[in-house]
């Protein structure tokens, strides 16, 4: 079967190197999402006979998802150090399990830019957060597993 449903999906966070990962599921997470776009540039010519015409300049990305708000969850704690210390994470966003053959999703080192507490009357306390690429000795990349 060639679907995949939301809850199939990894979030991981690299607690190793870049050149020896160690994948650590964040399991405290929920509705990720995984934006991914690029800017573009106009070149329209008087030749698209009246069309306007793109072309694809920088790509952008950014992870954004929920956390329960749990001290003592080494995920969550990784994160809020991550964004009170303005420290990159690695991150690897993936469809399926890391280890298996054919799980693919974005790995990047990432920022934490948002880190907004939400304390709803009937409900548990939970973290929105968002992260973005960063300055890094690797950038972005697809990864598949082979």
């Amino acid at each position: 079967m060639g679907i995949k449903l939301g809850m199939e999906a990894k979030l991981y966070r690299n607690t190793g190197t870049f050149a020896a990962p160690v994948w650590a599921e964040l399991t405290n997470v929920r509705d990720v999402t995984l934006n991914l776009e690029t800017g573009d540039a106009d070149v329209t010519t008087r030749n698209n006979a009246g069309w306007k015409a793109s072309v694809a300049t920088l790509k952008d990305a950014s992870i954004e998802f929920e956390m329960v708000w749990d001290p003592t969850d080494a995920g969550f704690a990784a994160i809020k150090n991550a964004f009170f210390g303005n420290q990159p994470l690695e991150f690897a966003v993936m469809d399926g399990a890391i280890a298996s053959s054919g799980s693919q999703g974005l790995r990047a080192t990432m920022s934490i830019m948002n880190f907004s507490r939400e304390e709803p009357l009937d409900d548990s306390i939970k973290v929105k957060v968002t992260a973005k690429p960063t300055y890094a000795a690797n950038a972005p990349e697809w990864l598949v597993v082979p």
